[in-house]
Formats: structure tokens, C-alpha cells, sequence
């Protein structure tokens, strides 16, 4: 485990594809947090520094969106928790669950309700501020078609037998808003697998509109399922800084749904047979890895 836990690390660079994503995120951010322009600079002057030192030492883009937050939390004086995107998120859990019982319906009408479950779950994953700023994101819209999204990889018969063979499944969240669709999504796996024990996890600290153990508490997760902080404060999940009981549970769960383009990019390095990425790929270099179009929907095995 140990040697997992740091190649998760070592064998990862910051692509220079993403480079100015980091910065045009660095940018939305500040105006989330109602910067002027010159703390805006010297955040953006963070990110730039964070950039500049990832070509010389081991750091993940993830790293550098901390950086950043931390920058803004320290230029508006607020407390260490400061939850930058608390009011996005807020509004996004609402919206969310507005349209929660009509996809309920759709999946109860299904003839195939675990994959409608599945496919409303991964095309909520457009509800990434981080991805996509405020002003380019029309979340009604969006909510109103998640479950007309094709996939286009689809690893589903080798989900179905890890489900059918497996006792644990550690399910992995993304964003605030989208775990109301994880949520119906466990519902069907509880209901079509029974036995199978199911834990879900959320980031440890608010990190740009990651779900926490608040958002879960304020959809209801936790009274559908087990939840727990994974411990992370990055938007993804780097292993070495996630919790000992994340860690145990990482290594010994019979299979892991890890959701978002965030923990797909932080754990693919490591991935084995039991590690399945569902999400929705939003840039060229994520495309590039899935071998998918941007925009696609992926339901894809770790080592395949």
C-alpha cells in the first residue's frame, strides 16, 4: 500500500496543457470570492509561482488549487475553513434536489433503472465550477438533460461482475449539487445488490465547490449510506493526504466508483482492476487520457 500510496505522487506532473486552465481558475475563483485587482494579482502571482515550482519539484495541479485558495482566504483575513464557494454550492445543492424526484421517477420507470442511476450520477458531474466558471455554466439547463448524455466508454459489464463478486464499495464524490444524483444512484445499488456495503466519501476542507460532510448532511446522504471525510483538501484525491481510515478503507474495498475528473486525474496513476471512474470528461488533456471526445460520459476500469 505504501508503495501505491507514493507513486500516486511521484509518477505525476503537472501536463503544460493545463497550465492556463490553472490560471483561468485562479481567475474565477477570485471573482467568487469578490477579490479587486490587485489581490486578484497576487493570487494569480501564487498560482504562477506554484506552476513554476511543480517543473522542478513533484506536485499535482491539485496542489496548486489549494495553493490558490489558501491565497484567497489569507487576502480576505477569513478563517482557515472558509468556504469560498458556500454560496454556489448552496444553491447548487438546491437545484439539485429540485429535480431529484423526477429523475427518481425516471429511474423507477426504467427497464434498466442501475444504468438510468448511472447516468443521471455521471452527467450531474457537470456541476464543476472548477471546470467551468459561473458564467459559463447554465446549471438549470444542464439539469434539465442529464439523462439524455451518451456514454462513450462504458465499462459496465465489468462493473456489474466486481458488484456481483464484491462485498465493499467505496464511492468516491465530487461536487456539491451532483451528490444529490450519487445519491439516487446508491439507492439503486443498495436496492439491486443488498449485500454489497456501501461507504461514501467527501473531502475533508471546501475546496473550490467539492462536496463536504455538510453538503452531505444538508441533501441527506448520510441517512441513505455511511459517509465519511476522506480527509482530502484538494479537489481530487492524493493518497498520501487523505485519512488512515480513507486509506484502510481504499485498500480494502472489493471496488471503488471514484466520481469526477479530479479524482480521475489524481488516482488513474494507481489504478487496478477494482478502481472504476465515472464521470464527464470537460478538457482535451482528461480526453486525451479516456481516448474519448470532451463531453463524453465515462463509465471506465482502472487497469483497462
Amino acid at each position: 500500500m505504501s508503495t501505491i500510496i507514493e507513486n500516486s505522487i511521484e509518477e505525476s506532473s503537472i501536463a503544460a496543457d493545463c497550465h492556463p486552465c490553472v490560471i483561468n481558475q485562479t481567475r474565477s475563483a477570485c471573482r467568487f470570492a469578490k477579490l479587486d485587482e490587485e489581490q486578484t494579482e497576487r493570487v494569480i502571482n501564487v498560482a504562477k509561482a506554484g506552476l513554476e515550482k511543480s517543473k522542478k519539484v513533484p506536485l499535482l495541479t491539485q496542489h496548486i488549487v489549494r495553493y490558490v485558495a489558501d491565497a484567497i482566504i489569507e487576502e480576505r483575513v477569513e478563517s482557515p475553513n472558509f468556504d469560498i464557494y458556500a454560496e454556489i454550492k448552496e444553491k447548487s445543492n438546491r437545484l439539485a434536489l429540485s429535480y431529484a424526484e423526477s429523475f427518481q421517477k425516471k429511474m423507477d420507470e426504467s427497464t434498466t433503472p442501475l444504468e438510468t442511476g448511472m447516468q443521471i450520477a455521471a452527467a450531474g458531474n457537470i456541476i464543476d465550477f472548477g471546470a467551468k466558471g459561473r458564467d459559463s455554466l447554465d446549471l438549470d439547463k444542464e439539469l434539465q438533460n442529464l439523462d439524455k448524455v451518451p456514454f462513450a466508454r462504458y465499462d459496465l459489464e465489468a462493473f456489474r461482475k466486481a458488484l456481483v463478486g464484491g462485498s465493499t464499495l467505496l464511492y468516491i464524490c465530487d461536487n456539491s449539487g451532483e451528490i444529490v444524483f450519487d445519491m439516487l444512484f446508491i439507492k439503486e445499488l443498495k436496492q439491486a445488490y443488498p449485500n454489497l456495503d456501501i461507504v461514501a466519501t467527501v473531502r475533508g476542507k471546501p475546496i473550490i465547490n467539492d462536496a463536504t460532510l455538510q453538503d452531505a448532511a444538508t441533501i441527506g446522504l448520510d441517512h441513505v449510506v455511511r459517509t465519511i471525510s476522506s480527509g482530502s483538501i484538494y479537489p481530487g484525491t492524493i493518497l498520501p493526504e487523505t485519512t488512515n481510515e480513507f486509506q484502510q478503507l481504499f485498500a480494502s474495498a472489493d471496488v471503488i466508483l471514484a466520481k469526477g475528473q479530479g479524482n480521475f486525474e489524481t488516482l488513474l496513476p494507481i489504478a487496478d482492476e477494482r478502481l472504476f471512474f465515472l464521470l464527464r470528461i470537460k478538457c482535451e488533456y482528461m480526453a486525451s487520457l479516456a481516448n474519448v471526445q470532451k463531453g463524453s460520459l465515462v463509465l471506465m476500469q482502472g487497469n483497462n
